[in-house]
């Protein structure tokens, strides 16, 4: 559920070399994520109502804690992608480089 999430959210995510005509992407990403976090959180308060056979929106002020919680959980996760995304890209170029050097490189010695 939250991989799809993610590739929703990375759809709008640009890369080092590539330069963002538009701003307002990553501005619409952060409010997706937060609309989407504080709709989970949401959904969860609710259902954990509906399995104990109370009223939904018994003691409102767990509703929107539930989505404070759910909206920074969900920024978290979009911002830990991104940092993993980074350090994938890190460590590949890493590794490319070590096996240019590996096979590219001529040593007459």
């Amino acid at each position: 559920m939250f991989d799809l999430i993610i590739a929703n959210l990375r759809k709008g995510r640009k890369t080092d070399g590539e330069v963002e005509e538009n701003e307002g992407k990553e501005i619409g990403m952060a409010v997706s994520a937060t609309v989407i976090g504080a709709l989970l959180g949401l959904g969860t308060q609710m259902y954990s109502n509906a399995l104990r056979k109370l009223p939904y929106m018994r003691h409102p002020w767990e509703h929107v804690l539930g989505m404070g919680l759910g909206a920074v959980f969900v920024n978290q996760l979009v911002k830990w992608d991104a940092q993993l995304q980074q350090d994938l890209d890190k460590m590949l170029e890493k590794a490319k480089e070590a096996n240019e050097r590996r096979y590219f490189d001529v040593d007459d010695g």
